[in-house]
């Protein structure tokens, strides 16, 4: 039986990492780690098991069940898993992720050098080389292990490593800023750090996006000889463990930068901005501009390559280049509507869909025990959603009125967690006789 190396392990795990992280990964630790202070360890700990543990675990239950996310999907129903991968494809890619990474990439790696006249001129011209070479790179997916895991990610290690190493190394100041001493937790991380590090990692869009990328840790593996199914797990997994690793220390790195600025800043990509150049001077300010072009241009190549492989299955009559020209020309005009638009949008919406995915992807490792009775995905799923979706409007700033009222008395909803204990009671329900005969009679007439 064909086995990988060390190497070969680090190179796939070193892909993954460079996939999963992204204009997000690189602004909200910094800012996170302002705000949180003292307690910035216990939100880094919750921003991890959101954005990693949530990615990593969506990649082995997709291994675990079959090779994509459609047969995650299949354990509720085939047109459920059209859906499910439809919505998340969607939003990893042309509506959220995907022009984020464009818009990130432009307002910390070229605004600063341009300033803001003719602001939207310079956008234009450097999203559009920004996703004329994504195109470029991702019209050859059989080349991503060796671009993206031997080329472009050892730029942004080395590049995220300096800044932290000169971080350690500075001594404190206070003009022009003020930096080098960790002061207290403010707002939500005084009472509750772990918890609002949790709805921090959210934001990164990685768990999602572990159900999508799982097949390309596949393809990977099985591009090294691998044939074996179990093996093909054990490998998928390892990687998978890797990846995380990798992750969690670029994470840290990045919030402690945060937690040892004083001086506010409106986000994380002005306040790496800030301490680059303070720490190097003018060459700072270069030495970021790397970091978040690579960890941007890493990230667009693998959701533009997932995008494009997966659609190519629906619709077999167009070209997968074509698919992957379409999706970077509309990223590009997506990307240069705001960033900050963007931002506002994708939180509620990811407060909806993040725990409806975690309750699939928990009830997918029990399924030796659930079985056939597919009304427990159904049913825990849908008080999931419920719960998710009265919390995504709060955050919005809508109500309902007294349902609304009703929901937050709810057991840890102030934590971001009131659907935890309805999704649990919807899955021990959807186990009842009744429930389960009903839930097979309409998956059967939709098979």
């Amino acid at each position: 039986m064909k086995t990988l190396t060390f190497r070969q392990i680090i190179t796939v795990s070193m892909m993954l990492f460079a996939i999963f992280f992204g204009a997000g990964n690189m602004i909200f630790p910094p800012a996170m780690g302002q705000l949180a202070g003292t307690s910035y360890l216990a939100a880094l700990a919750g921003f991890i098991l959101t954005d990693a543990g949530i990615a990593i675990l969506g990649v082995t239950a997709v291994v675990l069940v079959g090779n994509s996310m459609s047969d995650l999907g299949k354990l509720v129903s085939p047109k459920f898993a059209l859906f499910l991968s439809i919505c998340v494809y969607m939003l990893i890619g042309p509506l959220f992720a995907l022009p984020r990474t464009g818009s990130v990439s432009f307002e910390i790696a070229a605004l600063p050098y341009l300033g803001n006249s003719n602001r939207m001129l310079f956008s234009f011209l450097f999203t559009a080389i920004f996703f004329g070479l994504t195109y470029y790179l991702s019209s050859n997916p059989s080349k991503i292990v060796d671009v993206v895991g031997k080329y472009l990610t050892p730029v942004l290690l080395i590049s995220i490593f300096a800044i932290f190493i000169a971080t350690l190394l500075y001594p404190q100041s206070q003009e022009p800023l003020a930096f080098g001493t960790m002061t207290q937790a403010k707002g939500a991380y005084v009472d509750i750090p772990f918890f609002q590090g949790m709805i921090e990692g959210y934001n990164a869009l990685d768990g999602p996006a572990g159900l999508a990328f799982a097949i390309l840790v596949i393809t990977a593996v099985r591009g090294y000889g691998v044939s074996d199914k179990k093996a093909i797990a054990k490998y998928t997994i390892l990687c998978g463990l890797g990846a995380a690793a990798f992750l969690g220390v670029v994470y840290f790195m990045l919030t402690y930068v945060g937690a040892v600025t004083i001086t506010p800043f409106e986000n994380g990509g002005s306040l790496l901005h800030a301490v680059t150049n303070h720490l190097f001077g003018s060459v700072g300010g270069i030495i970021l501009g790397i970091a978040v072009l690579f960890a941007c241009l890493t990230t667009a190549i693998g959701l533009t390559t997932s995008f494009s492989d997966y659609f190519q299955t629906l619709l077999p009559r167009v070209s997968y280049k074509k698919i992957a020209a379409f999706v970077c020309l509309f990223s590009f005009v997506i990307s240069n509507v705001g960033l900050s638009q963007l931002i506002k949008i994708a939180l509620p919406i990811l407060l909806i869909i993040y725990p409806v995915t975690v309750t699939l992807i928990l009830l997918s490792f029990m399924r030796r025990f659930i079985k056939h009775r597919k009304s427990v995905y159904i049913v825990g799923m849908g008080f999931t959603f419920i719960v998710a979706f009265l919390y995504g409007l709060d955050t919005a700033g809508l109500s309902l009125g007294s349902v609304s009222v009703w929901v937050r008395e709810l057991p840890f909803y102030e934590l971001g967690l009131g659907w935890v204990l309805p999704g649990a009671i919807g899955s021990i329900l959807g186990a009842l006789p009744f429930l389960n005969k009903t839930a097979a009679s309409a998956a059967a007439v939709q098979e």
